[in-house]
């Protein structure tokens, strides 16, 4: 028998996922994410770091996307999950908990029952970089991944957030490769700036969820549920909730 494409979804999903987990394509990241595995953070020294690659994390089928910059060194590198037991974390999660897509506010390990509705979130470098400043050859070696995860939930998706200038630009060659459509000349990152293109989720730019950002008040709270409740009405989710 035939698996339904649900099923055929998820096959595809996890197999990304788990070679995502495996890659090893970037000496630079390779040696730091497993550098700063080994080392830690004396406020985790009693922990086992995940040290690879962190896959996407949300539902099969969204309809919004969260395209990050990369994992940080003590968050998604220690814990195995984007966004979770760091900072920035923290005021990602608290905000999509406000706007009804996150089922609690924090996100500490994967196995806190964290879950997002309709929601996925991923990055475009899939491993934790030096001072957090991945290359653009990284960000290139990495967008294998990112398409084939936008090629996986293209029916479903109608808008991506891209957290930063740089997420930003690694949604464009994503554009043309999963969707076959580009702007006719370069757009600008800003913060609420909007691109829409037929046949491709809308792009919606906001400013990186960082301590940089969140703690001189670039990016603050308000900012960032008038980003969320923007995307869900773009996506639909305004008017539903699965």
């Amino acid at each position: 028998m035939t698996p339904a494409p649900a099923a055929r979804r998820s096959d595809a999903l996890d197999l990304l996922d788990a070679e995502i987990a495996d890659c090893r394509r970037c000496p630079r990241l390779v040696a730091w994410r497993e550098e700063v595995a080994r080392t830690k953070r004396a406020a985790f020294r009693d922990e086992t770091y995940w040290g690879r690659p962190v896959p996407g994390y949300g539902p099969h089928h969204p309809r919004l996307a969260i395209l990050g910059l990369a994992p940080a060194a003590h968050g998604g590198n220690r814990t195995g999950r984007i966004f979770t037991g760091d900072r920035s974390g923290d005021v990602l999660f608290a905000a999509l908990h406000r706007a009804g897509l996150a089922n609690q506010p924090t996100s500490t390990g994967r196995d806190d029952g964290l879950t997002l509705s309709a929601t996925r979130i991923f990055s475009a470098v899939r491993c934790a970089p030096p001072d957090n400043k991945p290359t653009p050859a990284e960000r290139d070696t990495c967008a294998p991944f990112l398409h084939r995860e936008l090629t996986e939930i293209r029916d479903d998706l109608r808008v991506v957030i891209a957290l930063g200038g740089f997420a930003w630009a690694a949604f464009w060659p994503a554009a043309k490769a999963v969707y076959g459509v580009a702007p006719a000349r370069k757009v600008p990152f800003g913060h609420g700036v909007l691109w829409q293109a037929e046949g491709a989720p809308a792009l919606l730019g906001c400013y990186h969820v960082s301590q940089q950002n969140t703690f001189t008040g670039r990016l603050t709270p308000g900012m960032l549920d008038e980003i969320l409740a923007r995307a869900k009405g773009l996506a639909g989710l305004d008017r539903r909730t699965d």
